[in-house]
């Protein structure tokens, strides 16, 4: 989560606009990616999928569910589970409403150390302008060095707290692609200024547990443009080599 300004209700016309067309990602052609800004908070929720198979998942529907359910109609994905990488309003409050929408699909993660942020997320939708957010209660809680299956790959489950306690990543090293949720962005790292928050434990999470899987894997996050973890490492101000 990052401080941004509520942008007040979107016309579907703007909302297009900002839909990214689905892309390449990652080395392996098949896969495919579309980002899905979602909530006056701007948050990517991605829908990925191969597409030779068209099987997919949604990853942290924050909000606008509907929206986000046109979308995976649209490409004709097959959408096996939805994923959340941690707990936060603008990751997961569309989740229940989405799994309704597609039939049932279960809903995968983050940590159970997250559960109080999800059975809040009623009560803490206002302050975001989120009017509509529904608590949840996913089907599979998730912990460190399980695997989820993402559009047919196996993706690692990496357990990294510090922004939020139940924050989990998903990476798949041999396809060189990373879900980070927010615990790392281009050229800056997740608020770790909350009552649970811990910068050490986030930084620390970042050098020991994804750097050193490679320079060369592209990761998407929560807010912004993506980036690739060598990049990152050589010159992120907050977590990389020459960070304090």
């Amino acid at each position: 989560m990052r401080r941004q300004g509520a942008t007040g209700a979107r016309k579907r016309s703007t909302r297009l606009s900002r839909c990214h067309a689905a892309y390449a990602i990652g080395p392996r052609m098949s896969l495919k990616a579309a980002i899905i800004p979602v909530t006056p908070l701007q948050q990517n929720c991605a829908l990925l999928w191969d597409s030779e198979t068209m099987e997919g998942a949604v990853i942290d529907p924050g909000g606008d569910a509907e929206w986000i359910a046109e979308r995976v109609a649209e490409h004709q994905v097959k959408v096996a589970h939805i994923l959340l990488t941690h707990g936060h309003i603008d990751h997961a409050s569309g989740a229940s409403l989405l799994k309704r929408l597609l039939g049932g699909v279960p809903i995968v993660g983050p940590g159970i150390e997250d559960k109080f942020l999800l059975d809040d997320l009623p009560n803490s939708g206002p302050r975001f302008g989120i009017l509509d957010a529904e608590a949840v209660t996913p089907d599979r809680w998730l912990t460190d060095g399980e695997t989820v299956t993402i559009a047919g790959r196996p993706f690692a489950v990496i357990h990294c707290p510090g922004h939020t306690p139940g924050h989990m990543v998903f990476v798949d090293a041999p396809g060189k692609v990373a879900i980070v949720g927010d615990v790392l962005f281009r050229g800056s790292v997740g608020r770790t200024d909350f009552p649970y928050g811990d910068g050490r434990a986030l930084v620390t999470a970042i050098r020991t547990r994804l750097f050193p899987l490679g320079d060369d894997i592209a990761f998407l996050c929560g807010h912004g443009p993506g980036s690739s973890f060598g990049i990152e490492r050589r010159t992120n101000p907050y977590a990389g080599d020459g960070a304090a």
